[in-house]
């Protein structure tokens, strides 16, 4: 197995001393205005190009950067706290910047490419994407996107992506290629600001309308040398950090629609007949379902901090003997997809709640209250849970460790 063990540099020592609530009194106000244009945003089908542009510029994008390049020096549960505080403003933008924060993680830890290079990026509020996932019928295994080297030193790739999520905001693209020359897996971190890169909004599904998803083709761009990096030198928890972020995605519904409804319920003048109080806002039962739903955003919130946890732990692991280096990112992997299986059903029913309390005024579509369901239905349904699930009870029944990378494509036949 490759050892990606690396040396830190002497920045990290300060960001111990980061506060969370000074942190995320920095964006907070930037959330209250992502969240009052978060319905209309979708109903229109406005991309968030404007809101994370903000955030990019109010150094959101840097968070994990350390202090001397122009970050905040947060840890793990700290990116991933404010991450659900934005998820229940806008669940789709920290959707679409789960490619940055991945590409972030890689180049604090990862062993190739110019690393204070491309910390510096960040820190001066530069946005990555991700475009990863083939297009079509590609065989399970099969890479099809290509980088070619060039006599000049630099590398041109060519291929298509779906499930480009967040590069259509993005000045770089962090992308799954194939060397021609070698055959190596590659990750080639491509300039989006380029005439051989083009972006089609075309993610055509029923939630996360707006996290700018869709196809992602490669027309002969050009690659710096520095940008092609050995896929097995990635950082070995990245698995279990995209899962992560989508926990927030689910977390942040729930919070969102336990704003929702308690506003709804609140400003409700009409009752019913067979009710239990006066006004919907002291009628018990009703005040019952809200408190399921904002006990579920309590759990869910707390889901996401274990989770977080865990990651944190395999970051700090990379400093520490190979064995227990591998033994903390297997339980990042665990710790993940248990926390998958359990929000995703928690974050669907919690945001289906909502709709029990408010009847059928709630479902209308000026509301537009279904996108919290919706929403969490969607980020639920990325690697799917069920393989999840089983691979948790191999562990508890076999002590199977948990496969950390995985593929999709056609199966192979013959």
């Amino acid at each position: 197995m490759t050892d990606t063990t690396t040396t830190r540099p002497d920045t990290r020592a300060a960001d111990a001393s980061v506060d969370y609530e000074t942190l995320a009194a920095r964006f907070r106000p930037i959330f209250d205005r992502i969240a009052a244009g978060a319905s209309e945003r979708e109903q229109d089908h406005r991309l968030p190009s404007d809101e994370i542009r903000e955030l990019a510029a109010a150094g959101f994008g840097a968070v994990r950067v350390p202090v001397a390049f122009g970050g905040a020096g947060a840890t793990l549960p700290q990116l991933f706290r404010l991450l659900t505080e934005l998820a229940a403003a806008d669940s789709n933008i920290p959707q679409a910047l789960r490619g940055h924060f991945a590409l972030v993680e890689d180049r604090l830890v990862g062993r190739s490419g110019e690393r204070d290079a491309w910390l510096e990026r960040f820190g001066r509020g530069e946005i990555a994407g991700n475009s990863w996932t083939e297009v079509g019928t590609v065989q399970i295994g099969d890479v099809i996107t290509k980088v070619t080297p060039q006599d000049d030193g630099t590398f041109r790739i060519t291929g298509q992506k779906y499930y480009s999520t967040g590069s259509i905001f993005a000045d770089w693209i962090d992308t799954y290629a194939e060397r021609t020359d070698t055959g190596e897996r590659v990750i080639a971190i491509v300039d989006a600001h380029q005439p051989g890169v083009a972006h089609s909004d075309d993610w055509d599904g029923f939630g996360q309308r707006t996290t700018g998803s869709g196809t992602s083709t490669f027309t002969d761009a050009v690659v710096q040398a520095d940008a092609v990096v050995l896929f097995d030198e990635r950082f070995r928890y990245q698995t279990a950090f995209y899962q992560a972020v989508l926990l927030t995605v689910l977390a942040g519904s729930v919070l969102a629609a336990e704003r929702e409804i308690a506003l709804q319920v609140r400003n409700r003048n009409r009752v019913f007949s067979h009710g239990n109080a006066d006004t919907f806002a002291q009628d018990p039962q009703i005040l019952q379902v809200v408190g399921e739903v904002s006990a579920a955003g309590f759990a869910a919130s707390a889901i996401v901090d274990r989770a977080a946890e865990a990651l944190q732990a395999a970051y700090e692991g990379a400093a520490l003997d190979e064995a227990e280096d591998e033994r903390r990112n297997d339980r990042a992997e665990l710790a993940t997809a248990q926390a998958q299986v359990a929000l995703t059903s928690l974050a669907t029913t919690a945001t289906s709640h909502l709709f029990d309390a408010l009847a059928a005024s709630g479902v209308s579509t000026t509301k537009n209250l279904d996108r919290h369901w919706r929403n969490a239905r969607t980020a639920g349904s990325h690697n799917p849970w069920v393989f999840k699930a089983r691979i948790i009870g191999d562990h508890a029944v076999n002590g199977v460790e948990p496969p950390r990378v995985w593929a999709i494509g056609a199966t192979r036949r013959g």
